[in-house]
């Protein structure tokens, strides 16, 4: 059984993983700073500053904080949008274009594909009455 444990820590697909991960959560630091401090302040001049955390309701006592749900949702829009257009649509375009870029080699037929070309010719040839009436 810890044998089989050892295999999953040590398997290349965990440690890719974990890389993934790691590098996912520093990127997204990233994405988060180039939002907040580029792009919600270019939102605030056109509507005032984009933080709505102040916004509230109250029932029977009960404050509901819906600013700060929309701030998230807003943050995140931002950040899907920014990695949408910034990494995804780079990435696919390099992807297509290397696509483009390497075609298949042309691979010469086998001596065997060879004459079983030259056999099928043959007797396609003896069937029509066209050709020799040997192998």
């Amino acid at each position: 059984m810890l044998s089989g444990f050892q295999k999953f820590l040590l398997r290349g697909n965990l440690i890719d993983l974990a890389v993934g991960v790691l590098i996912g959560a520093a990127f997204s630091r990233v994405v988060d700073s180039f939002t907040s401090g580029l792009i919600l302040p270019i939102i605030g001049i056109f509507g005032g500053v984009p933080d709505f955390t102040a916004l509230t309701f109250t029932i029977n006592g009960s404050i509901f904080k819906y600013g700060a749900f929309l701030t998230a949702l807003l943050s995140f829009v931002l950040t899907a949008a920014i990695i949408y257009f910034l990494v995804i649509v780079p990435v696919n375009h390099l992807t297509e274009r290397l696509k483009r870029e390497k075609k298949p080699p042309v691979v010469e037929p086998s001596n065997e594909e060879k004459l079983l070309a030259e056999i099928r010719d043959v007797l396609k040839a003896q069937s029509t009455g066209n050709g020799p009436s040997r192998l």
